[in-house]
């Protein structure tokens, strides 16, 4: 074997041994390209800074830059294409003007596809109308059924008053601003309150409603005590 292919294969395999070694493995699809992966990565990167648990947490971050359906389809063929049997699975999509159907299609989606493997499970972290609106509830309890630029508004009069200047989606340090201005704590409350008071509703009803607060709680189970307080 030429020295060059036997290194290739060298790498793949401690690779494939690095790998294995997480205990914990989280794969995050996000709709968009770039507000979803920025804010996600911070919890990437929080986690790979604990010394308690980077070894045995693994996160991978997918921008799909396609909506509600078209989310958990990619997700099963990346799941598929790279032969995963365990871990998470998390669709973190928007409703936007997408059909009522496509928007409550990825839970039932979901749940079929959850009776396959109980070692490789699909979860939801969907947004009713966009995730701006979880970004929102860092800063109020919020329940009217307004349009995106309604939140976006909110957003821009919060931040310039924290001299952060105008809400833009490409914010790379998007988690940072949520975690240290904001009070992640209540959001996450915020977002259970409306999640109970819509108790037996399709997702698409629930306006507005959020279940990203499902996926950090997840996550935040592996950052370091002192920032963890900011979340529980």
């Amino acid at each position: 074997m030429p020295k060059k292919a036997g290194m290739e294969v060298w790498k793949k395999k401690r690779l494939q041994e690095h790998l294995e070694k997480k205990e914990f493995r989280y794969y995050i699809f996000c709709e968009g390209q770039q507000t979803e992966p920025s804010y996600f990565q911070g919890f990437k990167n929080c986690i790979e800074e604990n010394p308690i648990y980077r070894d045995m947490v693994l996160i991978e971050i997918e921008p799909c830059q396609a909506e509600t359906l078209r989310v958990i389809g990619m997700a099963e063929k990346y799941i598929k294409k790279n032969k995963i049997d365990k871990g998470q699975i998390w669709c973190v999509y928007d409703k936007d003007s997408f059909p009522a159907k496509d928007f409550n299609g990825v839970e039932k989606r979901a749940e079929l596809l959850n009776q396959e493997n109980p070692n490789l499970q699909y979860n939801t972290a969907w947004s009713n109308e966009c995730i701006e609106f979880w970004f929102l509830l860092h800063f109020a309890y919020y329940t009217s059924n307004n349009y995106r630029t309604e939140y976006i508004s909110f957003l821009n009069d919060k931040f310039i008053k924290l001299g952060i200047g105008k809400y833009q989606k490409n914010m790379k340090d998007i988690f940072t601003i949520l975690q240290n201005n904001g009070n992640p704590k209540l959001a996450i409350r915020y977002a259970k309150r409306i999640i109970k008071d819509g108790q037996g509703e399709l997702p698409s009803n629930i306006a507005p409603g959020t279940k990203v607060y499902e996926l950090v709680e997840e996550l935040v189970k592996y950052f370091p005590e002192e920032i963890k307080k900011k979340y529980i």
